[in-house]
């Protein structure tokens, strides 16, 4: 299992440490993200690993099969492989880096999940006005989804700011007028 991290024999024994804190990530997330949110979280925000390196161990553990893309989406999320060889090498990440990682996933977890749950984004069209789309996701599928035409950007970007707060409340005054 060990040959599974490692990038080839004469790869530093850091590259492995540095997957086994993508996994740890992913695994105390316990959602799927997309490559982006990854790379963000593990280079700008917490400064665990360089982005180009991240970028290449994304795709290392994917060609790997310790990482998945998850279907009909831009998610990727840990395999049962991915948590059996964190589970065998999890101690070889320094516990300095297992706290920090797991008081950020504490902190922020449920904004990666209502992300996910409450997608949003706008984009200009040819007139001048924009096309706002809001959905709200559940795991398997998009439950709901909006698309409206506003007339100026400051209130696409006002829907777009609002909509992770807006879309539950939305989404169940729909349900009861329509089918209530």
């Amino acid at each position: 299992m060990q040959q599974v991290v490692s990038t080839s024999p004469s790869a530093p024994a850091d590259s492995k440490v540095q997957k086994l804190v993508i996994l740890f990530m992913f695994e105390k997330m316990a959602i799927p993200l997309s490559e982006p949110t990854v790379l963000d979280i593990c280079t700008a925000e917490n400064d665990w690993l360089g982005y180009m390196e991240c970028k290449q161990f994304l795709a290392e553990l994917l060609d790997n099969d310790l990482l998945y893309r998850v279907p009909r989406s831009d998610l990727l999320n840990i395999t049962q492989n991915g948590l059996t060889c964190l589970s065998l090498f999890y101690t070889h990440i320094p516990s300095s880096k297992r706290d920090s990682i797991m008081e950020y996933v504490n902190q922020n977890r449920m904004h990666f999940k209502k992300q996910q749950a409450y997608f949003c984004d706008y984009s200009k069209n040819e007139d001048g006005t924009y096309t706002v789309i809001m959905r709200v996701n559940t795991e398997q599928k998009t439950v709901l989804e909006i698309k409206m035409v506003v007339s100026t950007r400051q209130h696409a970007k006002f829907l777009y700011k609002n909509w992770v707060d807006m879309a539950a409340g939305t989404y169940e005054e729909l349900y009861d007028i329509l089918l209530g």
